[in-house]
């Protein structure tokens, strides 16, 4: 269905003006990566921040406790690109708190590290 068809029949619906791709911050990244948000709370009760965030080859995060879909919340883990590949993945965050306040950062992944990872990955 067009957007101008859905726009007519569900009155209640905001199209967001497009937002700009960010760079995210070399102190928490290795390598170029960008971030689109997506979603954001809007009323009261709602607490959910979507953004997708984009890694180009070669490119990681710095070493983090977090929760993720494959690691229970305080279990140290990192993500990033293949040396030869982009990769992408949604950020999912509650927003009832505050991510550098809930997420711990550790130390930037070392070269050795992401190597043996992407060598295994290969």
């Amino acid at each position: 269905m067009p957007v101008a068809a859905i726009c007519a029949y569900r009155r209640t619906m905001d199209i967001d003006p497009r937002t700009p791709t960010v760079k995210n911050p070399p102190e928490r990244f290795t390598g170029d990566v960008w971030l689109d948000p997506i979603a954001a709370p809007r009323t009261e009760g709602q607490r959910m921040i979507v953004a997708k965030v984009r890694f180009a080859p070669g490119a990681r995060v710095e070493l983090h406790a977090g929760q993720t879909a494959y690691s229970p919340p305080g279990e140290e883990h990192w993500h990033g690109a293949a040396a030869d590949s982009l990769m992408e993945h949604l950020a999912m965050l509650d927003n009832a708190d505050d991510p550098d306040a809930t997420t711990t950062w550790l130390e930037h992944v070392t070269d050795e590290v992401y190597g043996v990872a992407d060598s295994a990955v290969s």
